[in-house]
């Protein structure tokens, strides 16, 4: 820093006991691997964390806010800078049905947002259940599932972008399939603090439940049960690919869409295994720690399948996930 004090003397002026030192990443992401951060810190308050963000951006100090680590990879060798967990968790859901203009916290997770706005007759997110993420990190990654996905739900996000705090539309977002403008702006440049989403209020909580059970039904006979970070490749948008592939739906060979495991599996790397890495045998595209696995099995065993894929198909898999920390 250039007026003599450390980052450490800097995080601890602004956050004091709050502030952890070597936190084990491995306690805060899905797939239960990573390494130590240098500092971290659970924020349970919208402006306070702005506050912390803006001042880390000024000063210069590495930083990441995360929410349950349902699509991030740590390295084994953890991250030089400030994990911030964030745990901001307030709503506000409109309850005549006048206004269907909902407000969630990024901190919340999407399946108690569901919970909340189903039991208060508002759909539009029965895609969410089961998905172990939080609105935040929905937002980055534009998560979605069964034709269903968050970017048409916004109508406005409060970010903080160059270190300014500011709210945005969703045309800024620049949302596509499971990307936005801040996955493409590199990891933790800049992050959501909280959003307005328009769902629409069918009075009938009893039918959105039961839609969003049908949902929860599936992915339960789907997925596998050990530890994972959900799916971890796009699905392939490849109309001449798709219409190649014998066995693929008819409505996704229409589409042009390949499911990511449905192509790892017909290269015949379904079950393929890297130390406690695995692509799982109940779902190609659910890479998962059979218990004993690190960030570079998980690495290696995406490398590898990315480059069969590649060798038998022509196509280059694109990960979900997203590779944080140091890697060299």
């Amino acid at each position: 820093m250039t007026d003599g004090r450390t980052i450490d003397d800097i995080l601890s002026s602004l956050l004091g006991e709050e502030l952890v030192r070597s936190e084990p990443l491995s306690r805060h992401t899905t797939l239960r691997v990573g390494g130590p951060a240098s500092w971290y810190w659970p924020a349970d308050d919208v402006d306070q964390l702005s506050k912390v963000l803006a001042a880390c951006w000024f000063e210069g100090i590495p930083y990441l806010l995360i929410g349950h680590g349902s699509n991030l990879l740590m390295s084994d060798r953890g991250y030089r800078g400030l994990i911030i967990r964030n745990k901001c968790k307030q709503t506000s859901i409109p309850l005549s049905g006048s206004d269907s203009l909902v407000f969630s916290e990024c901190g919340v997770s999407l399946g108690s947002l569901f919970s909340q706005t189903a039991r208060a007759g508002y759909s539009g997110l029965e895609w969410a259940v089961g998905i172990p993420g939080t609105v935040g990190g929905a937002l980055v990654s534009n998560a979605g599932a069964y034709r269903g996905n968050i970017g048409p739900l916004v109508r406005s996000v409060r970010v903080l972008a160059d270190g300014l705090d500011q709210t945005v539309g969703p045309d800024w977002m620049e949302f596509s399939y499971r990307d936005s403008k801040l996955r493409r702006a590199g990891v933790g440049k800049t992050v959501v603090l909280s959003c307005v989403l328009e769902l629409k209020h069918e009075g009938a909580p009893g039918e959105i439940l039961l839609r969003a059970k049908h949902y929860q039904e599936q992915r339960k006979a789907k997925q596998p049960f050990y530890p994972s970070a959900g799916s971890f490749f796009k699905n392939v948008l490849s109309k001449d690919l798709a219409e190649s592939l014998a066995g693929l739906p008819a409505a996704l060979k229409e589409a042009g869409v390949v499911p990511a495991g449905y192509i790892i599996e017909a290269a015949g790397l379904k079950g393929l295994t890297v130390g406690g890495a695995q692509s799982s045998e109940k779902h190609a595209n659910f890479l998962i720690n059979t218990g004993s696995a690190t960030a570079s099995d998980f690495h290696i065993l995406a490398t590898a399948i990315k480059a069969q894929v590649n060798l038998k198909f022509g196509v280059t898999l694109e990960e979900e996930v997203l590779y944080v920390g140091d890697w060299d």
